[in-house]
């Protein structure tokens, strides 16, 4: 058993992709997770898929971009496990892929709300709690994006979240010192999810052209935030990247 066994995580968007294999590899390594997102069935799926360790799973639904559902979802935190350690904002959202000026504004602000806004919240209850509870302190992980760098097209809403999440990611960081609370950012590229899936037929290029491009296994990336989360809080993984090799990033493709 790790020695995180008496740590508490919490993981938005637990009931898929990278939320669910991050919520999965945390309660492997032996954190007690809180499971969040928007659908309860996603959640238990996820919760179920942990076997013995789901004992260690509270599934608390909750929308990160409404400030009540926060409030309460850091309330039966609390209640249920008394502290927080580690917070992965990981919850986020794209808008349909049409052209800039096709977009609505309700579709620009889902986005917004959930991807930023969203993270924001569910930071600021984060400081909350672990500037007070004892031991003081706790470790925040966001979940940015390369596409915040290089963006993809027809993605101007998650492309504007994603780079506003690095300036969050900073002043986080900075904030928190006076707390013991460290910040992080993890840029994925091509994890293998259901998000990703349309890539083996082929996805628009900035050429316009359609093209396969190649994923990782999404259990690369947990990894990634297990070691993040793992670090002593006078350590800091403030940036890290991890993609596929091959996928079209570095260079002109």
């Amino acid at each position: 058993m790790s020695s995180h066994k008496q740590q508490v995580a919490l993981v938005t968007g637990a009931g898929s992709g990278i939320g669910r294999a991050a919520a999965l590899a945390l309660l492997k390594e032996g954190y007690s997770v809180v499971l969040t997102g928007r659908r309860r069935d996603a959640l238990e799926k996820t919760a179920g898929d942990a076997g013995p360790d789901q004992v260690r799973a509270i599934i608390a639904p909750a929308d990160v971009a409404d400030p009540a559902s926060v409030h309460s979802l850091f309330d039966t935190l609390k209640a249920a496990l008394g502290r927080l350690d580690v917070l992965f904002n990981n919850a986020g959202m794209g808008a349909p892929p049409v052209p800039l000026e096709d977009l609505t504004v309700e579709q620009w602000r889902r986005v917004v709300d959930v991807n930023l806004t969203g993270a924001f919240l569910c930071t600021q209850a984060a400081f909350r709690l672990m500037k007070e509870q004892a031991p003081r302190g706790g470790r925040i992980i966001n979940n940015g994006s390369i596409s915040a760098h290089t963006p993809r097209p027809n993605s101007a809403p998650y492309t504007a979240t994603k780079h506003a999440i690095t300036g969050l990611t900073k002043s986080t960081a900075l904030d928190g010192r006076k707390y013991d609370i460290a910040c992080g950012q993890i840029d994925i590229g091509n994890a293998g999810t259901e998000m990703t899936a349309r890539m083996k037929s082929g996805v628009p290029q900035a050429s316009g052209e359609n093209a396969v491009e190649p994923t990782m296994d999404v259990d690369c990336v947990a990894r990634a935030v297990v070691y993040m989360a793992s670090l002593p809080l006078d350590a800091n993984v403030l940036f890290m990247t991890v993609m596929a090799t091959k996928m079209p990033f570095v260079g002109r493709g």
